[in-house]
Order: C-alpha cells, then structure tokens, then sequence
C-alpha cells in the first residue's frame, strides 16, 4: 500500500514537470501558434499524470479524478484548436520560421469551392 502512495507521490511529481515545461514553452516559443501547441500538449500531459498520481494517493476520489480527466482530454485540444483558428482568422502572423500553413490553404481552398458555387 505504501509503494502505491510513493509511485502516486512519483507520477504527479512527473506531471508537475510537464506542466512547468508547457509554461517554459510559452514563453520560449516564437509564435502565438507555437505556443498554443507547446502549452496544450505539455498542459493536457501534465495535468492527466498530475490526477492519476493524485487517484494513486488517495483511492478515494478515482472516480471524480476520472470525470475529470475525460473532461480534459475533451476540453483542451478543442479550445486550443478554436483559439488557433480565431487567431489565424485575425490575422495573428507567423513566425519566418513557419514552411506550411495549412489552415490558409483549406480556406483558400473553400474560397474557390465558394466562387464555383
């Protein structure tokens, strides 16, 4: 039971480093789109092991953790997604660095199918 306790101890420490590292990203990135992704992945990491740590810890309160690591999973992709898009649409620039930008094709792309219409 205790070796539980110390793996959960173990897994929310590794989460909390995920997390600091998502915030490192945000202000070590270039652009705003770098860092959505850098925030959002580290974040969405860091915070599901943070929980599972925390269920391992106290066995007690798996199934509240659980619900809420579903609504993590749900959440953040889809609100970084839609502020991405917000920005794109606003016309937040790129960094020089950026080969592709694939949104601006498909709306190009949907653009034409538009016109044809």
């Amino acid at each position: 039971m205790e070796g539980i306790k110390i793996a959960g101890a173990i897994i929310t420490l590794v989460g909390a480093i995920f997390i600091f590292l998502g915030g490192l990203g945000l202000v070590r990135m270039p652009d705003l789109f770098n860092r959505i992704q850098a925030g959002t992945k580290a974040s969405t990491l860091g915070t599901i092991l943070s929980l599972i740590g925390l269920a391992m810890v106290n066995e007690g309160w798996i199934w509240k953790l659980l619900i809420i690591i579903v609504f993590v999973l749900i959440t953040n992709p889809v609100s970084s997604n839609m502020i991405a898009r917000a920005a794109h649409h606003r016309g937040e620039k790129l960094t020089g660095q950026t080969l592709t930008d694939m949104l601006e094709e498909e709306t190009d792309n949907s653009k034409e199918m538009e016109d044809e219409l």
